[in-house]
């Protein structure tokens, strides 16, 4: 109390100073008593009324001019960061809506940039972006859960081409929108998303990797004959299988293997990659939105003379395949989790079962779009094949965003452990 009644004493000192002429110094320390014994009962107040709060005043005064004008700033300024936040999530789907929506309204651009074969420059671009960031040792952790990731790989590849046949029971013009998503169907996993999605869902992010690597590698295998079984006999055409087998070697194999090597050779390259996965992301999904909007330029003009309602049924359509395999894979992996031994089966681990679930039930549109490059028209036109396969694509990436949610293991937090 002795020390508060004593800077007290100082301000209402320096308060009555101000107004006084001021006394010899040397005289303070011997009224300090004085002063402790009389003003002692205002420690109690919270504020004196003194010239002195006159300063402070003043100073509150310039405060709030000042940072009025400065939240005035911040709250123009606001909406930039959730903005940026968004932007900088969902690059891959801005950028292809972004794609479309050029092609519709300036399709003089798109068609300026397929005289430089940018459907084939685009692809290879995307590849070796994938083969710079592959690590080598995420894919041997998940050798453990090789029943899990075998499954996912004959789902993938062998189990769900068959859900092509029962699109093309289906009529709708034009008849492209039906083919498109049939092909569709025999495509290998998606490139990054499903491994991103895996890791948000705390599932095996390593299992997951694997199968998106492996089945895009034996993809360029599978997916010829896919088409030429369950698409091009119910389409009535022959397909050049060894042509879109050499095609598919060029442009996904052999800048899969060179981003690879160059990772796997320099060291300096690798840790680049590894700091800068982001801006790499940004990059392919950059070259993958350059593929549709060549051929949304290209086709611009018949997709202006589909019917809104048309078009919405083939989104609707894309929908329906996606949840249709999630429903299909989440029965699987349920069936052989009883099967192979209940609660001990790893099929039964959360981790695993999400991993597989994700992965198994999403399409690639790069490959995709590789793909439709060398039919040169034998399936009609490659923008009415690709534009729905574009909104399936969003589509599952939307739809399994929301389903991590329900996925992610809040309650168990060993669950979140990803193997």
């Amino acid at each position: 109390m002795a020390g508060t009644a004593h800077s007290i004493i100082l301000t209402v000192h320096s308060a009555i100073a101000s107004s006084f002429p001021r006394r010899n110094p040397l005289l303070l320390p011997s009224r300090c008593h004085f002063h402790s014994t009389v003003i002692k009962p205002l420690t109690l107040r919270p504020a004196v009324c003194l010239p002195s709060p006159f300063r402070i005043c003043a100073h509150s005064h310039q405060t709030d001019g000042s940072g009025s004008s400065g939240s005035k700033k911040t709250k123009g300024l606001s909406w930039v960061e959730p903005v940026s936040e968004f932007a900088k999530s969902n690059v891959l789907p801005l950028a292809l809506i972004s794609a479309v929506t050029l092609g519709l309204t300036y399709p003089s651009l798109g068609c300026a940039l397929d005289k430089y074969h940018v459907s084939k420059i685009a692809p290879f671009g995307i590849f070796v972006i994938s083969g710079l960031m592959l690590r080598s040792e995420e894919i041997g952790i998940a050798v453990e859960a090789w029943p899990v990731g075998l499954f996912g790989l004959v789902s993938i590849l062998f189990l769900s081409p068959y859900f092509s046949r029962i699109i093309l029971q289906i009529q709708l013009q034009p008849q492209e929108f039906i083919t498109g998503l049939a092909i569709f169907c025999c495509m290998p996993t998606t490139l990054s998303s499903g491994v991103a999605l895996s890791q948000l869902a705390g599932a095996n992010s390593a299992l997951a990797l694997a199968m998106t690597v492996i089945s895009n590698m034996l993809g360029i295998l599978t997916v010829p004959f896919s088409i030429t079984k369950f698409v091009a006999s119910g389409v009535g055409v022959t397909l050049p299988t060894k042509q879109l087998f050499k095609s598919l070697v060029l442009t996904l194999l052999i800048p899969l293997i060179l981003g690879k090597v160059l990772r796997e050779s320099f060291k300096g390259v690798a840790d680049f990659v590894d700091q800068n996965r982001k801006l790499l992301s940004g990059i392919s999904a950059f070259f993958l939105s350059l593929v549709p909007w060549t051929q949304v330029s290209k086709s611009r003009s018949l997709l202006l003379m589909v019917k809104p309602r048309v078009f919405l049924i083939a989104i609707g359509l894309g929908a329906l395949l996606h949840l249709t395999l999630l429903v299909f894979n989440s029965i699987a992996v349920l069936s052989l989790s009883n099967i192979s031994g209940g609660g001990k089966s790893t099929f039964s681990r959360q981790e695993n079962a999400n991993a597989l679930i994700l992965v198994a039930s999403q399409k690639t549109l790069p490959v995709m779009v590789a793909v439709i490059e060398p039919f040169h028209g034998a399936f009609g036109e490659s923008g009415l094949l690709v534009l729905p396969c574009i909104a399936a694509h969003l589509i599952q990436i939307i739809v399994d965003s929301f389903l991590v949610n329900f996925m992610h293991p809040r309650d168990n937090p060993n669950n979140a452990k990803v193997a």
